[in-house]
């Protein structure tokens, strides 16, 4: 500490070489701590670098066999080592692109009435309730699809819009097998609410009261005031909640392999059983026997890292975009 001699402030003590011990501690502190933050910083990065180094390192036998062709081919054959990746990437986008549509619209609805409408006494427990599902383990709900869900979209959904739609409206086609895009497509946009819903709440939680009673005190209505004033300043922050949901969506492995069917094909129904990316990786790649088809599997995940980095990247571009349009 420094001593108060005669209203002057005089210096601390000099440690033996003239420096002053007090600062040396401080710089010596700084300097690890500093590291130490950088350290951290460049854990991510070079954690996503290694992983993306890995599936390249292991798919690259694939890479120079089937080249661009395995993204346009569709015949997944072990046996005589053709593969190609399309029917996982259609699965994998179709189921994820309906869980979506299934989930988007309730998330979204479910927050505006927790946020806008709901009395306290009754928007805390429904709150508790949609984000205990996001703790139900993915197997729980595959489980349940299969003995529930399944049977009842083949029996009660499927097999009437079959018959009275197949003709006319090809997505409607085929038999009703039960595992399918559909269900796949309903048990991840079940999975999903928990995620987009809490991001969504929070989003719209966070807009100014004042914004919502300005509105009112000019004359809006309730859904007025919603729809033009609240809905708007939280459109970034919705954009990015529907994106976390889909690239939840895209990653989840256990329950959409128990509900989708797991065919390599193209699916052209909604019907129709398919197979998605991370549903090949579980089921294949423990029994992969040869080198082509480990590394084809390989290769997969690699394009389902790739699709991931993508989904993300506009993500951030439709945020950044709707911010800036915000701030003009």
């Amino acid at each position: 500490m420094t001593d108060v001699v005669e209203g002057t402030l005089t210096q601390p003590a000099a440690a033996p070489g003239g420096l002053a011990l007090p600062w040396r501690l401080s710089s010596a502190s700084d300097a690890v701590w500093r590291g130490l933050l950088v350290g951290f910083g460049l854990v991510i990065p070079l954690l996503l670098v290694g992983i993306a180094a890995a599936l390249v390192h292991g798919a690259w036998p694939a890479v120079r066999a089937f080249g661009g062709g395995f993204l346009t081919g569709s015949e997944w054959n072990p046996v005589s080592d053709r593969f190609g990746g399309v029917p996982f990437l259609v699965g994998t986008l179709a189921s994820s692109l309906l869980a979506l549509l299934i989930a988007v619209p309730l998330s979204i609805g479910l927050a505006l009435f927790l946020t806008e409408l709901a009395p306290r006494w009754l928007a805390a427990p429904i709150a508790f309730a949609t984000e205990l599902l996001a703790a139900i383990p993915s197997v729980v709900y595959g489980l349940w699809a299969i003995f529930v869900l399944v049977p009842f979209l083949r029996d009660r959904v499927q097999s009437p819009v079959s018959e009275r739609l197949g003709e006319s409206l090809g997505i409607f086609a085929g038999p009703a097998y039960g595992p399918s895009i559909l269900a796949g497509g309903v048990i991840l946009a079940i999975m999903i609410i928990p995620f987009v819903s809490a991001v969504s709440r929070e989003v719209i939680a966070a807009v100014p009261r004042a914004q919502r009673e300005a509105a009112l005190a000019l004359g809006a209505t309730r859904w007025e005031s919603t729809w033009q004033i609240v809905l708007p300043a939280a459109r970034a922050g919705l954009i990015g909640a529907v994106m976390l949901g889909l690239g939840r969506a895209i990653g989840e492995t256990m329950a959409v392999t128990m509900v989708i069917g797991n065919t390599p094909q193209i699916p052209h129904s909604l019907f129709a059983p398919a197979y998605t990316m991370a549903s090949v990786l579980a089921n294949e790649f423990a029994e992969a026997s040869g080198d082509v088809h480990r590394s084809a599997l390989m290769y997969v995940a690699l394009l389902l890292l790739g699709v991931t980095l993508v989904v993300n990247a506009l993500a951030r571009a439709l945020v950044w975009r709707v911010e800036r349009r915000a701030a003009r």
